[in-house]
């Protein structure tokens, strides 16, 4: 139930954004959605807010506050430390890609690759997007998955697309 809740509540919000953000930036759109704080602050620590407010285009794979709250406190307060910036400024690229993809083309190379498309990750890294059980996933380079749960957050440098898991790098 709280999971439905929670889709729900992004779904609202997604064709909320949509409509009244496409001039804000990426870092905007993410700025004012509450299931974000948690990725506003990890961009903060890591020192991307401006890189993100960039001219792009950029895709970025958007982990909400659950998909962080997967992964141990102890270890997400560690990142978010200021000795560990370049390691908290490493995961957080692997969750963008150049250029503008929207879910209309997602879709396409899904079916130009059979199911299966790599795209590389602005920390140089291969992200895998796959189609399973009518849904789509990322898969990231330890094997771990990622639903995609929201699609086509639209902004002026880039679009959105929500997860339900933060994707580690190798």
């Amino acid at each position: 139930m709280k999971k439905l809740i929670l889709i729900l509540t992004i779904a609202t919000t997604v064709a909320f954004s949509q409509r009244a953000n496409a001039q804000e930036t990426i870092v905007d759109v993410a700025v004012g959605n509450e299931d974000f704080s948690t990725l506003v602050s990890a961009l903060q620590a890591a020192d991307l807010v401006s890189a993100l407010q960039g001219e792009g285009p950029f895709t970025v794979f958007a982990p909400t506050n659950s998909a962080f709250n997967k992964i141990d406190s102890n270890t997400l307060t560690s990142l978010l430390e200021p000795n560990n910036q370049e390691a908290l400024a490493n995961i957080l690229k692997y969750h963008v890609v150049s250029g503008k993809l929207s879910a209309t083309d997602v879709v396409a190379a899904l079916k130009e690759g059979n199911g299966k498309v790599e795209l590389e990750a602005l920390n140089g890294e291969v992200l895998t997007v796959m189609q399973k059980d009518e849904k789509i996933w990322l898969m990231d380079g330890k094997g771990n998955y990622s639903e995609i749960v929201a699609t086509d957050v639209m902004a002026s440098n880039g679009v959105i697309h929500v997860i339900d898991t933060v994707v580690m790098p190798e």
